[in-house]
């Protein structure tokens, strides 16, 4: 199968947030909010979110909008736009020591996160190309492409 590589009438853009001082954990809660929404509705979303990296996403989530405008200046608006793909991976970890009893120390980790926003005006579109048919049976039993036995 081929990778779906953006043709030139589709409209791919990304943004990239790195080493923000936020958790992994907390800032995959705000992410999944907007993955698969219209480009407006994120912005509208994360404007009014209470999480503190909310505004960091929105911030990111206007620079992915401007730079698909750049790309297209046929662009009318962000409600053309779909956010197909917003990842989070972990950044690097600040190691900090905190002192305890008997002149132990006690580690603190201060995770960093890496944000990625991929915008397209195709709702369906995948950078790492649509998704395998099940590889072993009993998968495939339980999709209803095959005979139980």
């Amino acid at each position: 199968m081929a990778k779906n590589v953006p043709t030139a009438d589709q409209l791919v853009a990304k943004a990239i947030l790195r080493n923000i001082r936020c958790t992994p954990q907390k800032a995959r809660r705000v992410v999944n909010l907007v993955r698969g929404e219209r480009a407006d509705t994120a912005l509208t979303t994360l404007k009014f979110a209470p999480q503190e990296i909310g505004a960091d996403l929105f911030t990111l989530l206007n620079s992915a909008i401007a730079n698909a405008k750049q790309k297209n200046p046929a662009l009318r608006d962000p409600s053309e736009l779909w956010v197909v793909e917003a990842t989070v991976d972990e950044g690097f970890t600040l190691k900090r020591f905190r002192p305890r009893a008997q002149g132990r120390g006690f580690t603190i980790r201060k995770r960093t996160s890496s944000i990625t926003l991929v915008l397209s005006d195709d709702r369906g579109y995948r950078s790492n190309g649509p998704r395998k048919a099940p590889a072993n049976k009993k998968a495939a039993v339980v999709a209803g492409e095959g005979k139980a036995e």
